[in-house]
């Protein structure tokens, strides 16, 4: 039961502020994620006492969670102890990532709606995908990312999409049309990107949402969610999407790549990584390699004739499983799994949980589910959290909506609002 009194007004207009800003600042600005993190920081202090004693609530469900994130910081720690060439700068993104629990104690606390969040998906992926169609076509740029590359914009706005499809949830009769706006610019901002590994995320995501179907209630939603995910494959025919030119690049360069032909193409780049990578994973399986020691026995591959030289030109695998395996081996493999998988386990309980339906649960556990299969989905072809925005947008965004999904299990104080 919830104890704490209702939120004044100040401190309700500020937390669905910084809810709304997360989302919005994330691809139109270089400061967004980083600024709301730091508030979420100051706002868990703030409001410490209510955090605690709706944490002490629901510390069960959450404590795995928890658990998972820190193990992923006492690794890092682990490896800047007895590692050669780690460095301190590295601990940045697991300590940073675990600190995003902060965001989940000030939900708790302040209990916002949740409105303020599918707003600032919807703005935040209509913002991103202008943008990046003015670099695309405006600008004449060929790959466009934003602020960043194109293949982390193009994963990041897809995301926000997809969460926008959860969202409907609470959007009642026609007012469903402003999140499925929200879907389909973040498939825009994907294709105007040039991005293609991402999207395998949308396989994911229609798996999950045939699966949960019962949640996009009504005709309009279920129609809204399948017309999104219909132009994404239609614009496969669109010639100004340059879709159909990225997947029949792709097909050539796999050919090339098997034909022993010329192996230097985007896909078979990471052919090439994969293939080195698998062969120090299998010289080093249980702990993996620290970084001097990654990078010496790659240039030994290379004087060996094993894998191609540019494969030295790279900082990552392209791939979060063989990143995981190359660095860290099976322990590091099973510390980062557990930062998606488990949080993956508490967003399906909720959507199993008998009252889901009456509390309200649907909507933030299905958009939990879409954002954890999302970032494994990436992982499959780019190293998702390479960057610390990225890091941090997975890390924040999931507390946010674990704390939103916890709400939904306790009763709103006397003179708030469910």
């Amino acid at each position: 039961m919830n104890n704490s009194s209702p939120p004044n007004r100040a401190s309700t207009v500020f937390i669905h502020s910084l809810i709304f800003m997360l989302p919005f600042l994330a691809l139109i600005s270089s400061f967004g994620v980083g600024l709301c993190s730091f508030a979420f920081l100051l706002a868990a202090i703030v409001y410490q006492r209510p955090a605690r004693a709706a944490l002490r609530v629901h510390l069960p469900a959450v404590r795995p969670v928890l658990m998972a994130f820190a193990l992923a910081l006492l690794l890092a720690v682990l490896h800047l102890c007895f590692s050669d060439g780690v460095l301190l700068r590295d601990m940045e993104k697991p300590t940073r990532m675990l600190a995003a629990a902060t965001v989940m104690l000030t939900v708790l606390a302040l209990r916002p709606q949740r409105r303020a969040l599918w707003w600032g998906l919807i703005a935040g992926t209509i913002a991103g995908a202008i943008f990046i169609a003015y670099q695309r076509w405006g600008l004449g740029v060929d790959r466009p990312g934003g602020l960043i590359n194109s293949i982390t914009f193009g994963d990041i706005v897809l995301c926000m999409g997809l969460l926008c499809l959860a969202g409907m949830q609470d959007f009642p009769g026609r007012a469903a049309i402003w999140p499925g706006l929200g879907a389909l610019a973040g498939l825009f901002g994907s294709i105007a990107s040039g991005t293609r590994g991402g999207w395998v995320a949308i396989v994911f995501a229609l798996i999950v949402l045939l699966r949960y179907s019962h949640v996009l209630r009504g005709r309009l939603r279920k129609g809204l969610a399948l017309l999104a995910l219909a132009l994404m494959v239609s614009a496969f025919f669109i010639p100004q999407t340059g879709a159909r030119v990225r997947v029949d690049q792709g097909i050539n360069d796999v050919e090339q790549y098997l034909s022993g032909g010329e192996t230097y193409t985007n896909v078979g780049i990471r052919f090439e990584l994969w293939r080195s990578a698998v062969q120090l994973i299998r010289q080093h399986p249980l702990l993996g390699l620290n970084p001097v020691s990654e990078r010496s026995e790659l240039e030994a591959l290379v004087a060996a004739g094993r894998v191609h030289p540019y494969v030295l030109e790279f900082p990552h695998y392209h791939n979060d499983i063989l990143q995981a395996l190359v660095f860290g081996g099976v322990a590091g493999l099973l510390v980062w799994g557990a930062t998606l998988v488990v949080p993956m386990l508490f967003f399906i309980r909720m959507l199993n949980c008998a009252e889901a339906s009456r509390n309200g649960a649907y909507a933030p556990a299905l958009a939990g589910l879409l954002l954890v299969l999302s970032y494994f989905a990436f992982g499959l072809t780019e190293v998702i959290f390479w960057s610390v925005r990225s890091c941090m947008f997975y890390a924040l965004m999931l507390f946010l909506l674990i704390g939103l999904c916890l709400n939904t299990q306790t009763p709103p104080a006397s003179g708030e609002k469910a």
